[in-house]
């Protein structure tokens, strides 16, 4: 039987969530920016390479416009894990990401959430760093779904790590 968990995707809008969830469904980049309303659920099941079977990814992609205020919603019930998305060129949204990212954890502790820094290939540095207050650099990945750079990484050390705590 194949293990899978509901992962939460939140973060402000056009930070890029649902551009992360569609590189790591389909390897597919689209330009055209369309807003998710309400949240969009999508599944995927990858190989995680650790000789165990699949896992499936019950992706549940959230509306930027939801803010701390996703955590009154019956969205977040059940939540295995939150991939806590901000923008490389938006300084605010990642500070926006380093609170959901606290929410979460006080919510659900002991759950996996990652504070994603996206869009990274727009950055003229080759090597960025970014610091949350509160985060370590573990708890930080840097990516791009518009290149794939770091996303399929990114979900199988996250499965791997919700495999390991079930």
């Amino acid at each position: 039987m194949i293990a899978s968990a509901k992962v939460l995707l939140l973060g402000d809008i056009g930070v890029g969530k649902s551009s992360l969830a569609r590189r790591f469904i389909f390897d597919h980049f689209d330009a055209n920016y369309k807003t998710t309303i309400g949240v969009d659920i999508m599944t995927h099941d990858l190989d995680l390479e650790d000789g165990e079977a699949p896992f499936r990814f019950v992706l549940w992609d959230t509306d930027g416009d939801f803010g701390q205020q996703i955590f009154s919603s019956v969205y977040v019930v059940g939540a295995a894990a939150a991939l806590i998305v901000s923008d490389a060129t938006r300084p605010d949204s990642l500070t926006k990401a380093g609170g959901l990212a606290e929410t979460f954890a006080s919510r659900f502790p002991g759950r996996p959430a990652k504070v994603i820094v996206n869009k990274i290939d727009l950055l003229d540095d080759p090597a960025p760093r970014f610091t949350v207050d509160g985060l370590s650099a573990d708890d930080l990945a840097l990516t791009s779904a518009k290149t794939g750079q770091n996303v399929m990484q990114l979900f199988r050390t996250l499965g791997r790590t919700i495999r390991r705590r079930a």
